[in-house]
């Protein structure tokens, strides 16, 4: 016959919860950020990016479902690909900065100072606050997300 485990101080049932990083205990609405890029592989590297660094993160495929994302929360920063099928990048910083003018946004882009596609500096003409030319490091993201944001805890 098994013996009960003996009870040992620590945290009380109501307390259990999955594990998280030590960091999103500390998220608040000012660390919600989307990002809205079509390529699944290049959207799943920035939410591990940004949520290793302690921000949370909801993700949008294209620009239509993005915008309505937004709508439905309005996150404190949008990450964009300007390239994507349907509803642009383009298209996206346009309606956050007429609707949401407070939202910050980074422009990303493989074809950024390229010569081919819009460049760096008509996105940041359209209202992005940021542009970045992919392929472009983590600390780099890191870095324009937390001169617009501040850190996450902070």
């Amino acid at each position: 016959m098994r013996r009960p485990a003996a009870r040992t101080a620590g945290p009380s049932v109501p307390d259990a919860r999955p594990l998280v990083s030590p960091n999103q205990s500390n998220m608040t609405p000012t660390t919600d950020i989307l990002i809205i890029e079509d390529d699944a592989i290049m959207r799943e590297a920035l939410a591990e990016w940004l949520e290793g660094a302690g921000y949370g993160v909801r993700k949008a495929a294209d620009g239509t479902c993005g915008l309505a994302a937004v709508k439905f929360a309005a996150p404190a920063l949008v990450v964009t690909d300007i390239h994507m099928p349907g509803a642009s990048g383009a298209v996206v910083i346009t309606e956050l900065k007429q609707r949401y003018p407070k939202i910050p946004v980074i422009a990303i882009s493989c074809l950024f100072n390229s010569g081919h596609g819009m460049e760096a500096d008509a996105a940041i003409d359209l209202g992005a606050a940021r542009a970045m030319a992919k392929p472009f490091k983590r600390g780099e993201l890191l870095q324009a997300v937390a001169d617009l944001l501040g850190s996450p805890a902070g």
